[in-house]
């Protein structure tokens, strides 16, 4: 009898446990239903928009630029809406600034930097999302003590107990409000933000690459020019000083040339500076140490102006520069933030659990009896916070805005960047084809002195002005068609560069990476 009613108290026990159970199963499950169905608290981010002219500039521009009969004064067509390539810098036709351009690419650190800060922030997008599952744990164990045991008449004695514990816990956060949600929304928009910040590292290193050759290349030209002008005034001063010898020339005019020969002299130098600080700068963009590399020396000649400028239309600025991608990151995850300030402030549920089992040997872990279960619901809420949530919420929504206004100083920077750049192709070639008139009225103006001044018909002081005229028209002609070269290539970056048609780049040849950077073979 007393057996009968202990298996009956069991089970009714058993059946209680069953119907807790149950209804916490069917309390859990609604609030799953809830969080998973229910909408995230906080606004929704839209992609910014602005109205936008069909223009860059303040007046339409001509399609094509001036020409001049000189070597890079050819026109070129600025083909409105026509699509940059992802290799825009193959515009140059040059095949070592090709091979510069990859293997800055490959090499890069600050490049490379970005793309780890992608790759970990690709990482953390993937680990948020482990907030929508359950977390689940175990744990494996065994406890030894002992206690003090007195049998009936004896003296006090230590008896040892041990035993082992299993258990598997499940905890699980419901997602009511949204708040999960919205913090795997602020990190893929971080993500996205470090995409575009990869990009415009990538465009901003290709672009100085491409600026840093031709710069090399009209400096070597303007050297080339001042050594020229050196001989020439040595070969004066060496004229003069016979005639002075002869009674043909006075003194002044020896003591003038003489001043004149070391001015071009002591400027050479400083040109040659500027050379070697251009290939230090080229060798950083490489990810080299400037005794370390062996670059090809770049000239003018080596470099062709690109007579086709593809021009993106103002439509698709918004979604070509990488700035401003980076803007529309920053605030699509502010805005994501302002929904997790307020779920904050809302009722949190939790959900937790534990199944396990005790026994004194661990074969016995498995054993009918040995089990424990137990399954808990939780709902914390701030009650008191001495208003810090709200404020958390206020400031969220104030930086919100605040990336919103940073979003249309981008946006307008943008639009003047392109502007600012057009305009500056179109007077290139305006003046280029003046500093090509100007130097050769000087050629022809210094010719005509030397002639006269050998038939006595003017004074040394007129061919030395027409000298020093010539000399600044020669070194003016070089700056300005070094000048139509880099303005194109600050007006392709300013238009993003092409990176969405970018594929990967190749790497340069065998060989050519050794030979560049001797250094690499250790």
């Amino acid at each position: 009898m007393e057996t009968k009613c202990r298996s009956a108290s069991r089970a009714s026990r058993l059946q209680a446990f069953r119907v807790l159970w149950s209804c916490r199963v069917l309390t859990c499950g609604a609030i799953v239903t809830l969080s998973m169905s229910g909408c995230a608290v906080g606004p929704n981010y839209k992609v910014p928009t602005r109205s936008l002219p069909n223009r860059y500039t303040e007046s339409t521009l001509p399609e094509r630029t001036v020409s001049a009969p000189v070597a890079h004064g050819a026109s070129q067509h600025l083909n409105i809406g026509q699509d940059i390539p992802g290799d825009w810098w193959a515009l140059y036709r040059s095949e070592p600034l090709t091979r510069l351009v990859a293997l800055a690419i490959r090499n890069n650190p600050n490049l490379e930097s970005a793309r780890q800060a992608l790759r970990n922030a690709q990482e953390l997008t993937l680990a948020q999302y482990s907030g929508l599952l359950p977390a689940v744990g175990g744990t494996f164990g065994r406890t030894r003590g002992n206690f003090p045991f007195a049998p009936s008449g004896q003296p006090n004695t230590s008896m040892s107990y041990g035993y082992y514990d299993a258990h598997l816990g499940l905890s699980y956060n419901f997602d009511v409000w949204g708040k999960t949600r919205r913090l795997i929304e602020q990190q893929e928009a971080q993500s996205d933000y470090q995409r575009a910040y990869f990009e415009a590292v990538l465009l901003t290193l290709t672009g100085n690459v491409v600026a840093t050759a031709i710069n090399e290349a009209s400096l070597r030209s303007q050297i080339e020019v001042q050594k020229r002008l050196i001989v020439i005034e040595r070969d004066y001063l060496t004229m003069l000083r016979q005639q002075f010898t002869l009674g043909g020339a006075n003194g002044t005019e020896v003591a003038l040339q003489e001043a004149q020969l070391a001015q071009q002299e002591a400027e050479l130098p400083q040109l040659e500076n500027s050379l070697a600080q251009a290939r230090n700068a080229m060798a950083a963009y490489l990810g080299a140490l400037p005794a370390d590399t062996a670059l090809p020396p770049f000239d003018l000649s080596n470099l062709t102006l690109p007579t086709e400028v593809p021009i993106a239309l103002p439509s698709d600025l918004l979604k070509n520069r990488p700035d401003i991608r980076q803007a529309d990151g920053n605030l699509h995850a502010a805005t994501a933030a302002v929904g997790v300030a307020i779920a904050n402030r809302l009722p949190q549920f939790t959900l937790t659990g534990d199944l396990g089992s005790q026994a004194a040997r661990a074969g016995q872990l498995m054993t009918p009896g040995n089990g424990l279960a137990t399954l808990a619901t939780q709902v914390t809420m701030p009650i008191f916070e001495g208003g810090n949530l709200l404020h958390q919420q206020r400031a969220a929504v104030a930086t919100m805005r605040d990336y919103a206004a940073q979003w249309q100083s981008t946006v307008v920077g943008a639009f003047q960047d392109v502007a600012n750049a057009l305009m500056q192709i179109q007077n290139d070639s305006r003046q280029l084809s003046a500093n090509l008139l100007t130097e050769q009225a000087a050629a022809r103006a210094l010719d005509l002195a030397r002639k006269q001044y050998r038939l006595g018909g003017v004074s040394y002081l007129t061919v030395l002005s027409s000298e020093i005229i010539y000399q600044q028209a020669a070194i003016t002609l070089v700056q300005a068609r070094a000048a139509r070269l880099s303005d194109t290539s600050a007006l392709l970056v300013a238009l993003g560069g092409g990176w969405w048609n970018r594929q990967d780049v190749p790497p340069p040849p065998p060989g050519v990476f050794e030979s560049l950077m001797p250094w690499s073979k250790s």
